[in-house]
């Protein structure tokens, strides 16, 4: 039964002023053995370190659990990002106690993964789009989700698509469109594009706004979704079809796991997306899109070409990710020196 001795959090940016920064969380069991758990350093920060370093680490010294399943109740002192980091680190934990791979413990029948990427910075230059998209392809990626706002829509993915014609394509809106008159006009307009899905048309939690966007498309809807109570009223609103699992959004790899199962059950396609740079976080989205429902390309991948902070790095090889299915837990080695190194905050929480 694992007994967690000691707990510390580091909040990490990468090197030489380049902006992604994340907590990662490490739990060492009374033998010794470590797991690792990370989440995205949230824009604007909000108390997530606080709720780890200070609420949910203290909980957890000197907690006997028999399955990460059991420490859903202490992760409710915090948001569900915090609650995310420390549920990665006890299934990673759990898994390397038990000599088992955290894909297969989760139920993942996959060896490999299909990938995905998005490109976030929108408006760009109509050139300057195509010349992204054009990397992601190269890259092996068999799917890009575009950013898309009010003013900025018809004319990048009639580019894209021009360009692509057979390439999957998802937009995400983040919630900036509203049911006004112009605003339906230009969502059925890009209905006519063949997209995998319009994620986060409306602001999260309207799912009413959604099921009546549903109905008017033909392609799917992607509501944002952050617990099981939401997505059982998405699924009966029928307010999309498809799922983002967002690890973080969810609070862990156990609400996440409970999410796809719920979704997978509803006929909803399901696709993966990591927390964080650090390669901890995108190594638990591979484990989890290795369950069976997670029939889309996910984002797991660390940021290309950047440093590799895991061994091995969490790349795709021609838009493909292996499955590790011979090590247990997350798979992988995190480099602790590198890490130490790059800490502008560390708290250590011993029993």
């Amino acid at each position: 039964m694992p007994r967690i001795q000691d707990c510390q959090a580091f909040k990490v940016a990468m090197p030489r002023g380049r902006r992604p920064q994340s907590i990662l969380v490490r739990l060492t069991n009374e033998d010794g053995t470590t797991g690792w758990g990370e989440v995205a350093f949230p824009e604007p920060p909000d108390s997530t370190w606080a709720d780890i370093s200070e609420r949910l680490a203290p909980a957890l010294l000197g907690l006997e659990w028999e399955r990460p399943e059991d420490v859903s109740a202490t992760v409710e002192f915090g948001t569900r990002p915090a609650a995310a980091a420390v549920d990665i680190a006890c299934w990673d934990l759990w898994c390397r106690l038990k000599g088992l791979p955290l894909a297969h413990a989760l139920g993942g029948t996959r060896t490999s993964i299909v990938t995905g990427t998005r490109i976030d910075t929108a408006p760009f230059l109509i050139d300057a789009l195509i010349s992204r998209v054009n990397q992601a392809v190269g890259s092996g990626h068999t799917r890009v989700t575009l950013k898309v706002r009010p003013g900025w829509d018809i004319e990048p993915v009639r580019a894209v698509r021009a360009a692509y014609p057979a390439l999957a394509v998802v937009v995400d809106a983040c919630g900036s469109y509203t049911e006004s008159e112009e605003h339906l006009e230009t969502l059925q307009a890009l209905d006519a594009y063949g997209l995998v899905a319009i994620e986060r048309p409306f602001p999260a939690g309207d799912l009413a706004a959604h099921a009546r966007l549903q109905q008017r498309l033909e392609t799917a809807v992607c509501p944002q979704i952050s617990d099981l109570d939401m997505l059982e009223a998405a699924i009966e609103q029928r307010a999309g079809r498809m799922l983002h699992l967002d690890i973080s959004l969810m609070g862990g790899l156990t609400a996440a796991r409970g999410a796809h199962d719920r979704a997978y059950a509803a006929g909803w396609d399901v696709w993966c997306g990591g927390s964080g740079a650090f390669g901890i976080g995108q190594a638990a989205a591979v484990a989890l899109a290795g369950l069976p429902g997670c029939t889309l390309p996910s984002d797991v991948t660390d940021p290309a070409g950047g440093p590799a902070f895991v061994s091995p790095p969490v790349r795709s090889h021609g838009g493909v990710v292996g499955v590790p299915l011979t090590q247990p837990g997350l798979g992988h080695q995190v480099d602790e020196e590198r890490i130490a190194k790059l800490a502008t905050d560390t708290r250590r929480i011993p029993a």
